[in-house]
């Protein structure tokens, strides 16, 4: 089991900034990969950014050198820099861990989700 505690979002102005905070319940080195989606009112849920446990990342082209993702190790976390932002950004942005046992099975964890709102 991993509980993902988000923290971070809330409005502000198109070309204005906001970091994102996901903090895991275990170690981060036990989490095959942990991440950010999003979901815009009507739309999908689509993938943001990931990093894996050995610190590969993967962005949307969306959001590629817009958005930042980076890990403090020590305090389990992972943070999602996001700056230019669009008002096409406004959406509920949840944080994601993917978990992959010895056997193969994989298992999903999300956080309750975070608004980020940007104004025009």
């Amino acid at each position: 089991q991993v509980q993902l505690v988000e923290s971070g979002g809330g409005l502000v102005q198109a070309g204005g900034s906001l970091r994102l905070s996901c903090a895991a319940s275990r170690s981060i080195f036990s989490i095959n990969a942990m991440g950010w989606y999003r979901q815009a009112p009507g739309k999908q849920r689509e993938l943001v950014a990931t990093i894996t446990s050995g610190g590969s990342t993967n962005y949307a082209d969306s959001v590629k050198g817009r958005f930042t993702l980076s890990r403090d190790n020590a305090k389990n976390t992972v943070y999602l820099q996001m700056n230019s932002l669009k008002p096409e950004d406004t959406a509920v942005y949840y944080c994601n861990a993917l978990v992959v046992t010895s056997f193969g099975y994989r298992y999903d964890y999300w956080g309750q989700g975070t608004q980020v709102t940007v104004s025009s």
